[in-house]
């Protein structure tokens, strides 16, 4: 693909807007605040152009859709910037190093979108195979440049699309994956995390496959696990429970509606040489812990990591009063000086409603909380502090 021309369109902010915002590093711009004249609204999804406050003071270079909401997304602060292959080379260079000074192991998200310079592009890295959301129509458009600096910054031999983020509807983007590099993998692929063994499905799993976000929180509940008879409900292919095997549990039982994800959570644990150790339940995380109530067994460590139930804040209210549910059927599951984990990935829901509808929950129970760790997402998901939604993952750590 050949480089982008310097010979701009020119987007405006109205007179209104807050353009000292966007200089101090707020990385959108929406339809209500720029001039969406007839010239504007006829831009291609994915152009690049020109962002300048009311006066004509240029603030940049930014990806515009007319078509979503988001209207703008700045990509350079200089106003002269040329978004090419160059200069997606040094954006992934510097996603690269600050993930290699980090890890060990060739298994992270590589780009976590604004926060890396790259806003609406996921990527997570399984060894020498990428996974690449381009959850905004300026990555889709420029996909060839972007590909091209990841393979030569990784040595990547395989590189797919994941089509099925939520960002790409809105952007009016297509839901089809692909093979954009390489050839895809034909069995999922192993990866190792805090000493575990995860099985990641990088063509049919949720997402890209696996979950990196919950690493530290994984080693953090391994902690709390040596002796333990643990609970993973909503566990997907196993993250909280694998950890908590290789911390030293003495058994885990793993709730989750996929059986797909459950089948990878037992190859994981055979592959640990813990199979005997892992037992595995399908069904509906509230059902599941409701059968789980009627019985006099209870367990030591008990964590729920389930789906975002307030995606948007229309949602917020009512994915309140689910993440209350969870914490009151799970926490009669908890023995006496034992340990509830709650997690929200909702970046509607802060901290401050997150925490209250787990402790609403835990009340309702009869059952009373110390509160005695909040976790976050790693490092590898930088968070950009202009942007609250890169802060979605919330982590409460309990001792009932």
């Amino acid at each position: 693909m050949s480089d982008m021309t310097p010979d701009l369109p020119v987007i405006r902010l109205k007179p209104k807007a807050n353009a000292q915002a966007i200089r101090r590093g707020a990385p959108w711009v929406f339809d209500n605040e720029l001039v969406m004249d007839r010239r504007s609204k006829a831009l291609a999804p994915g152009s690049i152009a020109r962002l300048e406050d009311a006066e004509r003071n240029a603030l940049g270079v930014v990806a515009v859709n007319p078509n979503s909401r988001i209207t703008a997304r700045m990509l350079d602060r200089d106003p002269e910037a040329r978004i090419d292959s160059g200069w997606f080379r040094v954006k992934v260079d510097k996603a690269l190093s600050l993930r290699e000074r980090l890890y060990d192991l060739p298994f992270y998200r590589l780009i976590h979108a604004e926060a890396d310079g790259l806003p609406g592009v996921i990527v997570d890295r399984f060894g020498d195979t990428l996974v690449v959301q381009p959850n905004a129509a300026w990555a889709d458009v420029l996909l060839a440049p972007l590909i091209q600096a990841l393979a030569d910054a990784t040595g990547a031999r395989t590189i797919l699309k994941n089509s099925g983020g939520r960002g790409r509807a809105l952007e009016g983007l297509d839901d089809a994956d692909a093979v954009l590099m390489g050839v895809a993998p034909d069995a999922p692929v192993p990866v190792t995390m805090n000493g575990a063994i995860y099985m990641a499905d990088l063509t049919g799993g949720q997402k890209t496959g696996l979950f990196f976000d919950q690493r530290e929180n994984h080693a953090f509940a391994a902690r709390l696990a040596r002796g333990a008879q643990v609970l993973d409900v909503f566990s997907h292919v196993g993250g909280f429970g694998l950890a908590a095997l290789v911390g030293g549990a003495q058994s885990c039982l793993c709730a989750d509606g996929s059986a797909p994800a459950l089948a990878l959570a037992v190859e994981g644990a055979r592959r640990m040489g813990a199979a005997e150790r892992l037992d595995t339940v399908k069904g509906d995380a509230f059902a599941v812990m409701e059968t789980l109530a009627e019985q006099p067994a209870r367990f030591d460590l008990v964590v729920c990591d389930p789906p975002a139930f307030a995606p948007n804040k229309p949602a917020l209210e009512k994915g309140l009063r689910a993440y209350e549910r969870v914490a009151r059927l799970a926490a009669p599951l908890v023995a006496e000086d034992g340990y509830l984990v709650l997690c929200s990935c909702s970046h509607a829901a802060d901290l401050s409603s997150f925490t209250g509808a787990c402790l609403r929950g835990i009340g309702r129970a009869g059952r009373r909380a110390q509160l005695i760790h909040s976790g976050f997402s790693g490092p590898d998901h930088p968070l950009l502090p202009q942007l609250a939604e890169s802060g979605y993952l919330k982590a409460l750590f309990f001792r009932l």
